[in-house]
């Protein structure tokens, strides 16, 4: 099982921007120290507190200060730029970065994004699917491309202007072939959308806050999608995010991992409950729909999705995530604030180190590492 990363910390309010940018830049480079596979990037333009506006722009100034790590757009939101703008960038991000590129889309969640943009009206999921369409064309036609997709709001085409000679009308492609990787953040029990994902070869990324059993209902989804087209399935392909803090004495790992009042794992949550009772999402963190709103607690989320502890512990909680959840192939570690930067590094050196090798002499011990599925 690979180990990645995953950044859109909730940065406490009263923090310098230009500190906290410099905080996530440096957890970049030391998951790529560290030999992580990837990390993903988050964005956000009207977040105080999840402050990364553009993630190819962050992950832009990670290329010449990591080695191997694969930089992923986690997610680029594709309602909020004209998907040809989309399409030319991150061309140019796979070439800049040597072909590390993976792309991370969504259509963008938060409303007050949209309402910036003028699009709180609009069906952010329709674009979405309009944008995508639109960029894989262009990474795959010649110009003059003469884009027009029946129920596309996109027409892309430079007819008029190419010209080969002058070298006009003509947008670069990925250096990866046929294309960069495609990574879809899924963020919904039973999501219909995992079962596009799998028809079209995008691969799933399961967030870090849901439930074992809802993260379970994923799979199944990503196997129908990809069965609907005569693909097979591959675990190897699905990521699966986890908040995790690991340290080296259980009762630190308490306290920053959830008691205190500081702990950034408790601040993160606490932010999540609240941000998803606005919103009426409240049933995620439930594990029955009967389940009680009042019985909702900051507490009761944490018990539920925070693994914490010494090596050894989290190692046999990850799993038991995974009897709970099903076999995947990478395993997503969540950056939060660095409260406590020697802890939070400690935490994702321990994590590297000491958990993941145990988890995988595991695995291979029962010859549970994904026979049948695909190599990890």
């Amino acid at each position: 099982m690979k180990l990645g990363y995953f950044a859109m910390p909730m940065h406490p309010q009263g923090r310098k921007w230009v500190d906290t940018l410099r905080e996530d830049r440096e957890a970049v480079i030391l998951a790529d120290r560290l030999g992580f596979h990837d990390a993903f990037i988050g964005e956000h333009l009207t977040d105080r507190h999840e402050n990364i506006t553009n993630s190819l722009l962050f992950l832009g100034t990670l290329i010449h200060d990591t080695t191997q790590i694969r930089l992923g757009t986690g997610t680029t939101n594709l309602s909020h730029m004209h998907p040809a703008l989309v399409a030319a960038n991150s061309a140019m991000f796979d070439h800049l970065s040597g072909g590390r590129f993976i792309f991370g889309i969504s259509p963008g969640a938060l409303p007050s994004d949209a309402e910036l943009l003028g699009l709180l009206g609009e069906d952010r999921n329709q674009i979405f699917a309009e944008a995508i369409d639109v960029i894989l064309r262009m990474w795959e036609l010649d110009p003059p491309y003469d884009i027009e997709l029946p129920g596309n709001r996109f027409r892309v085409t430079t007819a008029s202007t190419y010209d080969d000679e002058l070298g006009i009308g003509i947008v670069g492609k990925p250096l990866q072939s046929p294309r960069p990787e495609v990574v879809g953040t899924v963020v919904a029990p039973f999501s219909t959308g995992v079962v596009a994902m799998g028809a079209r070869d995008f691969h799933p990324l399961s967030a870090n806050f849901l439930l074992p059993q809802w993260v379970a209902t994923h799979w199944p989804n990503y196997v129908q999608g990809k069965e609907s087209v005569g693909g097979t399935a591959s675990t190897a392909d699905w990521r699966v995010a986890r908040t995790v803090f690991v340290a080296d004495d259980d009762k630190v790992a308490e306290a920053y991992g959830r008691a205190d009042a500081s702990s950034p794992y408790r601040f993160y949550y606490g932010k999540m409950l609240a941000k998803m009772r606005r919103i009426g999402r409240l049933g995620l963190f439930k594990t029955s729909p009967e389940q009680p709103d009042d019985e909702i607690t900051v507490d009761h989320v944490l018990d539920q999705l925070v693994i914490s502890g010494t090596p050894d512990s989290v190692a046999d909680q990850l799993l038991a995530f995974r009897e709970d959840a099903g076999d995947f192939g990478e395993l997503v570690y969540a950056g939060l604030d660095w409260v406590d930067p020697g802890l939070a590094k400690r935490s994702m050196e321990l994590m590297a180190t000491k958990v993941m090798p145990q988890v995988n002499d595991a695995l291979a011990t029962s010859g549970a590492t994904g026979a049948g599925h695909g190599d990890h």
